[in-house]
Parts: C-alpha cells; structure tokens; sequence
C-alpha cells in the first residue's frame, strides 16, 4: 500500500463513519421530537445494529492497519489529515478495549433510559427512572475503568466532554467565579426586582413560532440546511455533517422568552456545526473543539446577543407586532429589564446569567459524588432538593422541576454539565476580544449579526477539531483563559440594571 492509497482510504473510511452517524442521528432525532411513544424498542433494535457495525468498523485489523500506517508516515501528511489519524487512532484504541457485548447492551440501555425519563418527567415519578439511571451510572464507572484503569471516574468523563478537563481544574473555575456570583445575587436581591410582566401572559404557540423562525433568520441561520422541531428538552444535533443540522425548542405559553432563547442557545450550537471548513465535511474534524467551546457559541447567542440592550431594543418592533396585546404600552427598555431579571428559581434553562453557575454547581457536585458512590441513586432527588435550599434558597415542589428536568443523564452524557459554566466564561472572553475589531455594539442595535458571526466563522468555527481545546483557546484570546472576563461582565451589567 502507498502512502497515497492510504490517504484515500482515510477519506474513504470517514465518509462510512459519518453515513453511520447520519443514520443513528436521523433515529436518534425522530425518537425524542415526532416519533409515537411507543416505537423506543424498534428504535432501539435498529440503532444496536447500526452501532454494531460502527463497532466492527472501527476496531476491524483493516482499520487499525490503516490507522497505524499512517501514524508511521504522519511526518509526510498536512495537518488536516494528521489531526484526522490521531483522533481516529485515539478512539479506535479507546473502543476496542470495550467488549462488544458490553458497548452494544450500554448503548441500547442508553435508548431505553432516555424514553424513561421523558415517561417520568411527565409523570413527576422519578422511582421509574430510578433502574434506568442506576445502570447509566454502574456503566459510566465501569467504562472509566476499562478505558483509563487507575482514573477518578469524574475525572474520565470530564476529559471526555474536553480534552485535558479534569475536576481539579473546575474546581478552581467555580471558586474564582462564585466569589463574584454569590455577593452580586445578595446584593441584586436586596434592591428592588424589576418588572418581567411583559414576558408572561398568553403567547399561542403558533405566535411563537414566528419568533422562533424570525430569530434564526436575525441570526444567519441557512433554513435549507438547519431544522427546527419541538422536543421535552431542546438540543441541537448535525446528522452526520455540516450540511444537514437540527435545532430544537419548547413552548411555553404563558411565557414566550423561554422558547425564544433556546432557539438562540441551540441556534449558537448549529452555527457551529455548520460552519467548519467546507473540507472538513464527512470527517472527524466536521464539529467543535470540545463541548466547552460548543457552549461557547450557543451561550454567545443566548446571552451576549440576545440579552443585549442593543439587540432587545432591535427585535422589540417585530416582537410588538406579533403579539400586539402583550406589548401594549410597553417599551424596549422594559423587555431588557425583564429578560435580565435575576432571581433564584427552580430551572437551569431559565435561569438568569448571574444564578445560571449555581445550578450548575447542584450538578457538577452530586454527579460527582454518584460516581463515587458518596450520593446512592435512590437519594437523589432528596440530595438535589436539599441543594437547591442551600444553594439557591428555593424549594422544589415535585421532580419534575427538580431531578428530572435535565435530559442528559437519561441520555448517557456524564461530565458535561460544567461546559455550561466553563463555555459562558469563554464566549465572554470572545466577546472581548471580538471588540477589538468588531463594532458589536452598533451590529446589535442593527441587528446586523453578520460581522459578529464572521468573527467567530473566523476564529473559532472554521477550525472545526483541527485543534486542540486549550490550543484554540490560546490562539483566540492570544493568551490564557482568563474567569476575571466573565465576572467583570456580570458586575457591569447587573449593577446598571440594578443601579447597584
């Protein structure tokens, strides 16, 4: 074999791992947004075929003797295709220490306990969950322990959500920032609370679905590649490439806001899928760097963009029209104070910027201690309860609202709450640096989001994962990740809504 040949091979074997993808997305889609609620099983059977045969193609001696071949002659690759051997060697090797029986039985479990906790949160009835999420939690530790023996399972599945991750490191991260957070939410609630009046009331959902389609048009978002459908919990997932990716949104008719900025959260995630280099498609580096900078671009859009005073006061217009009643005798200003309006509450989609990391807290600390068996999970809902007292001084009324209003444990993803916290620190620091050059302030009181979005086009999205995530970090901020961005942010904006 050339080196030639090789090189079309990996191309060839790339273009069969996204097909696979596409498909268990396209499934994986349908199940939590239209398909009937009795179809998981089917699905399931499916999708452990389909995740067979990925199996099979990535620890096949064919794929392994191509992967180990370019290795050897990675010197004579550009660096596309030396990044592309390296992560797929990485999880080749990663994979085929799992046993086969072992990796298909967890991801069809993965299946049934997602369907679970969409039946139990419906239902407030977390002892049906209960099975299912032990098992998620019993096989998390045990796939820590086949693939990194002698790691913190924490720990592994951190790294896993981004490289070089580690508990220690959002430790650090989560004291640098609570020192700002907790004193800025005391003071905040000793003034006066604003007025959200305008966000409640009676919005149709049908209403609402014209702002949800006007904002991904303000956005950039192409509609004849980029969906929207509504689903329990939003998400934002690309079938297989750049060119085919889906957002998703709830609807909440007594409150428009909460629908119209998980379409600007998941629309942050979708600009991202969809904008890595044109040739990086059907590749392993057609995605983002790390869950950290996914969050990065979706709290950007979210909060920066869409908490903005210069964008609240551009959309207010299109706003009033579509809901005339709800707006009559309201202004621009009134609408930034009330998507700003900081209060402890019981959701982590609907929190305010300044309480947002202590939801995440709750979180990152009992995942933590599940995976230490510290928190048994059969305590869980009266460990979350009691966190929520000491953290954010609110009593949770049923599970619902609790333990079970989160997806992704029902959906296997252990260690990716604290991207959360970690990508809104990054997306600040962006904003920053985008500054520099950018006249954001008046492309947000236009709403001409073009030159925001090429910034990040430029510095961020084209890279796909053709770097590593502290690599492009450095590259962009031209030094270190710096928390202090982030609290400044906070500190300036909240004590001017709050004349603190």
């Amino acid at each position: 074999m050339t080196l030639e040949e090789a090189r079309k091979q990996l191309m060839d074997l790339q273009a069969k791992l996204s097909a696979y993808h596409h498909a268990t997305g396209a499934l994986h889609y349908d199940g939590v947004t239209t398909a009937p609620r009795g179809t998981a099983a089917n699905r399931a059977h499916s999708m452990t075929i389909l995740t067979g045969e990925l199996y099979k193609l990535n620890t096949a001696k064919e794929t392994r003797a191509l992967l180990e071949y370019l290795d050897g002659h990675k010197e004579e690759l550009p660096l596309e295709e030396r990044r592309m051997v390296y992560l797929l060697l990485k999880g080749q090797r990663k994979t085929e220490k799992i046993p086969m029986d072992f990796y298909l039985a967890h991801r069809k479990m993965i299946i049934e306990a997602s369907d679970a906790w969409r039946r139990a949160k419906e239902t407030g009835d977390f002892a049906t969950f209960e099975p299912y999420l032990q098992r998620v939690f019993d096989d998390c530790v045990k796939l820590a322990e086949i693939c990194e023996p002698g790691t913190d399972p924490f720990d592994y599945w951190l790294n896993d959500s981004e490289e070089g991750l580690n508990a220690k490191k959002c430790d650090a991260f989560f004291e640098a920032v609570k020192k700002t957070v907790v004193p800025l939410a005391k003071a905040i609630s000793e003034k006066p609370q604003v007025d959200d009046s305008i966000v409640n009331g009676y919005f149709p959902e049908y209403k609402q679905r014209e702002v949800s389609s006007y904002i991904m048009d303000v956005m950039g978002l192409d509609k004849s590649r980029c969906g929207i459908a509504t689903t329990e919990h939003p998400f934002t997932t690309s079938l297989g490439s750049q060119h085919d990716v889906r957002i998703t949104t709830h609807y909440y008719e007594n409150n428009f806001a909460p629908a119209m900025y998980s379409v600007m959260h998941e629309g942050g995630h979708g600009l991202y899928f969809m904008y890595p280099a044109e040739k990086f498609a059907y590749t392993v580096l057609d995605g983002g760097a790390s869950m950290s900078l996914h969050e990065s671009q979706s709290r950007f859009y979210e909060n920066y963009v869409g908490r903005s005073r210069g964008f609240i006061h551009y959309i207010f217009p299109r706003l009033a029209q579509i809901f005339p009643e709800n707006f009559k005798g309201k202004t621009p200003e009134d609408l930034y104070r009330a998507v700003n309006k900081v209060e402890p509450g019981l959701i982590r989609i609907r929190a305010d910027e300044v309480t947002y990391t202590l939801h995440i807290l709750v979180r990152y600390e009992i995942e933590r201690k599940m995976l230490a068996g510290e928190v048994k999970i059969h305590d869980v809902p009266a460990v979350w309860n009691a966190m929520y007292k000491d953290y954010l001084g609110v009593t949770v009324p049923n599970d619902t609202l609790g333990c079970l209003q989160d997806s992704h444990w029902g959906s296997g993803q252990v260690g990716y709450f604290p991207t959360y916290s970690l990508g809104t620190a990054y997306g600040a620091q962006f904003l920053q640096k985008m500054k520099e050059t950018v006249d954001v302030d008046r492309c947000l009181a236009e709403g001409d989001l073009a030159p925001i979005s090429a910034w990040n086009r430029e510095h961020v999205w084209q890279y796909g994962l053709l770097y590593e995530p502290e690599e492009l970090l450095e590259k962009v901020f031209e030094g270190p990740f710096d928390p202090s961005v982030f609290t400044r942010y906070l500190e300036e904006k909240y004590k001017d809504i709050y004349n603190l």
